[in-house]
Formats: structure tokens, sequence, C-alpha cells
């Protein structure tokens, strides 16, 4: 610690929602060059506390302090004055901008006339993505971007204000290995410095990889603080969780079945390169590859949200023509997309949100059977365990990893037969993976086929009963079940 003042400190904060009490008299402190871990299952109140102190929600009680003096009446203006600067875990940019707009929105340099400066905006925001060690064009229109390519950006603009404290909500939800280890060099560097971060994650292998201190939330109440020293993963998962954790990854070896999927020759605008390949009935097909190497692509094409693609895709040995995701639910096959905004409607309660893929096959004249959409989203609701428990809440309400539930538990009740899963883990805690898992081995039992696109790779060893690897919209291996190891993917992917 480069103080033994805390530069940052919460004592006693209370937040309620309807129907929920997020936060519930919580005290928390930030040293200078700290990094400060945040855990807690998803809705124990995590996001709720970043953005009190980022000033986008008020508190109900309690008090802030930096550097010993209380500030009251925070939002974003005064935070930003007070130096401090937020990563969301729901991003926060302007789609129709470019990324160096985005980076530099509201503060845009500008030349002696007052004109903006674009040569000056475009020459920072390279050097702002320069330091983050990745590769994007400043003139990109960040809805071209992929989720990954916006993560980065969104970093870039609120590392580009140089921030004394850095909330960093989940931030390498969406990256990729070398992407997140470039990141924790920056953290590094910037704590060097002397500038505190809190750090949020669902990655316990990051307590130790970034953070001195570690502090646990559930249920809106705080849990305990540990140095990360005295914080082993069994320790943070009982904390979390309330209970021990018997198995993080509940494989179950099922027999294989005939082929339910077949894919000849996809190709798709020089993203993806003749990819062939078949699934099996009860099989978890897992696809791996480093960022831009084509995964997300593939299954964006397969279920005919990419209508440029070209090839062959056979059901259950039936040649099928999917332009359209209705084709593909037709067809018995469900995607859970990589970003869970775009399988949401927000403003629509949790009931119709799940039940969403099951209407689309109802005749346009067909009956809405309500009570059945109630019964089947108190099924799914109780699984996977998501919080509050309301049926009446609107979506947008939930926590982002609420929020993947949500969609999770559309495809889990739609009776698909093929599912694609892409990153079907992201933004939810180590309990409810536990729970993601155990429900895909109920499917394969049953008789699905899974797709498991992930960039986890101990969750592909795990899971997977084989394992394809891509690499510039081609696959470069296919592994069966314990022939892979980490280092072997890798190897394969770069």
């Amino acid at each position: 610690m480069i103080s033994d003042q805390p530069l940052l400190r919460v004592e006693q904060v209370d937040k309620a929602f309807p129907g929920v009490h997020a936060l519930d008299h919580v005290d928390f402190a930030l040293y200078e060059g700290e990094v400060h871990v945040l855990l807690g299952e998803n809705g124990a109140g995590k996001s709720t506390l970043m953005k009190i102190l980022s000033g986008t929600i008020a508190v109900d009680s309690g008090h802030i302090f930096i550097e010993g003096r209380e500030v009251g009446d925070l939002n974003p203006e005064r935070a930003a004055q007070l130096g401090i600067g937020m990563v969301y875990q729901d991003l926060s940019l302007v789609p129709s901008l470019s990324v160096a707009e985005n980076i530099f929105l509201g503060h845009l340099p500008k030349g002696h006339l007052g004109a903006v400066d674009w040569s000056e905006i475009y020459r920072r925001a390279a050097g702002s993505l320069e330091e983050l060690g990745v590769e994007i064009d400043p003139r990109a229109i960040v809805r071209h971007l992929n989720v990954a390519e916006q993560q980065l950006t969104e970093i870039a603009r609120v590392l580009a204000h140089h921030p004394r404290i850095l909330l960093l909500d989940e931030p390498t939800s969406a990256l990729s290995d070398s992407e997140r280890e470039r990141l924790f060099e920056i953290i590094g560097q910037l704590r060097a410095r002397g500038v505190s971060v809190v750090y949020i994650t669902h990655h316990l292998a990051e307590v130790a990889r970034v953070g001195q201190r570690v502090t646990v939330l559930r249920d809106g109440q705080l849990v305990g603080t540990l140095p990360v020293e005295e914080a082993d993963e069994d320790a943070l998962v009982r904390m979390m969780v309330g209970r021990r954790l018997t198995e993080q990854f509940p494989k179950h070896i099922s027999a294989l079945g005939e082929t339910i999927l077949k894919v000849e020759d996809l190709s798709l605008d020089g993203s993806l390169q003749g990819l062939s390949f078949e699934l099996h009935r009860s099989e978890i097909l897992g696809v791996f590859g480093l960022m831009g190497a084509g995964q997300t692509e593939l299954a964006r094409a397969i279920f005919g949200l990419e209508p440029r693609a070209l090839g062959r895709i056979f059901v259950e040995g039936k040649e099928v023509h999917i332009r359209h995701p209705v084709d593909a639910i037709a067809c018995g096959l469900g995607f859970l997309t990589r970003d869970r905004r775009e399988g949401l409607v927000p403003m629509l309660p949790i009931p119709p949100n799940i039940t969403l893929a099951e209407v689309s096959q109802i005749p346009l004249f067909g009956a809405l059977r309500l009570q059945r959409e109630t019964e089947t989203a108190s099924q799914y609701v109780r699984d996977l365990r998501i919080h509050p428990p309301a049926l009446d809440r609107l979506v947008i309400y939930l926590s982002g990893g609420n929020q993947q539930k949500v969609v999770l538990a559309r495809w889990l009740a739609s009776a698909s037969r093929i599912l694609i899963f892409d990153e079907p883990t992201r933004g939810i805690d180590v309990g409810a993976k536990a729970e993601v898992f155990t429900l895909m081995n109920d499917l394969t039992q049953r008789g699905v086929g899974i797709i498991m696109i992930s960039s986890e790779m101990p969750e592909i060893l795990a899971m997977a009963d084989r394992i394809l690897v891509m690499r510039g919209g081609r696959f470069t291996a296919e592994y069966q079940r314990g022939e892979a190891t980490q280092e072997l993917i890798l190897r394969s992917a770069s």
C-alpha cells in the first residue's frame, strides 16, 4: 500500500430497487495504488456499488469519502472531476459513431477557431489503442466491431481521461487470453503510477493475477475482505455461494448417436473458408479460436443471421435452407448469442423473454397459452436461480448475469434438438456456471446436440466430447476428448 489511509471509503451504503435490496449497509475501502477485486454471484450488488461510485445511481443512505472528505450528490460529471472512471459491464458506446469519436465523446479536441480537430482526434485515439496493444482502426464505426473490439474501445475511452480511481466491471468477459494478459500488464502499470482499481470478475483465476485484496458480496451484504494470498478458490466459492461447490465442471459422458447436423463447405465473405463438420446426437462439440478466428460468424451463418453465407446444411440427414432465424428455429436449432443484448427484449418481463422462441412458431392466428408460459418461466427461474425470482420484473432491471440466464433459459425451453451456445457462461458466476453445465448434461442425455463456442479453455477441455480449433476462418485441428491440452489448443489457434 502506498498510503495507510484509504483513497476511497464507503460506509453503510444502502440501495433498494422495487422487489430487491441491492446493497444492505455495505462498507468498502480502496487504497492508493491498490487493485481491489470484488466478487459475488449474479445479483449480489457488485455492479450496483460500482454505479453508485461512478455517479450513475444515487444511494438511499450511507456515506462516500474521497481522501477522507465526504462527497455527496455524486453524479457522473462530479465523479469524473474526482478522477473516477468506469468501464461498464454493459457497454455504453454510441454504435453510430467512430471509435475515435467514442473515445473522446464530450471532450473532442478543437483547433484555434473552435472547430473539431479531426486529425488530432484520430492521432490521439490511435495512441490510446496502441497503449492497449490492439489494432483497431480509429475511424471504424463501432457497430461494425465485434464484442471484444467494443470492449477494448470502452477501456481505451476510460483510460484516455487518466483516472485516479478506475472501476472495471467484467473487463475481460469478451477478451481472448492474449488481450487479457495485455490488460493485466496495463493495470500493473497504472498501479505503479498510483492509480487505484476496483476489479469485478467471475474468473477466480484472475484474483491472484491482478489483486492485492478481495471483497465478497452476497445478496447485497458484505461477506468479508481478505488479502489475496489468503483467498484460495474454494474459500472464495464458499463465501460467494454460501456452500461448497463440489464440482465446477460436472461432465456426464453420453453415448453419441447418429449425425444430427452436417455442414458442408460453409463460406462467408472471406471470414469463413469452406468449413465442413458434423455434430452428433448427445454430443457437446467444442469450438475454440482467438478473437477474429470466425467462431461467431460460423454460429451466425448456421442460424441464418448471415444471408450471404454459402454452403449446405443438413439436419437429421435432410438438406435445409436457412435464410432467417425463423427458418433455423423451425428446423430445431437454437442460438445463444455472445452478446446477450442481441437476444433480449429488455422492456418485457421474464416469461415472454423465455418463451420467445416457442412463440415464433405459433401460427399467425394461434392463441398464446399464458398459463403455460408462466409455468415454464417459473421452472427456469428456479432451475437457473434467476434473481430476483419475480416473474413480472422487466428484464432491463436484472443484472447482466441474470439477463444471460434468461436468454439461456429461452433455448433450454425451446425443445430445440440442436443448440449453438456462443460463450454460454459469459458474465455469470461460478455457481451458475456449474448449473449451466449440469443443464447441458441433461440436454445431451435427452439426445440434444450442442455446439459450445468458448474462449475458456478449461471449460472446453472439461465439457466437450470433441474440440474443433479455428484460425483465419478455417479449422486447423480436431481433438477427441482426452487428447487435447491447453498448450496444444493454443498452438493450433495461434
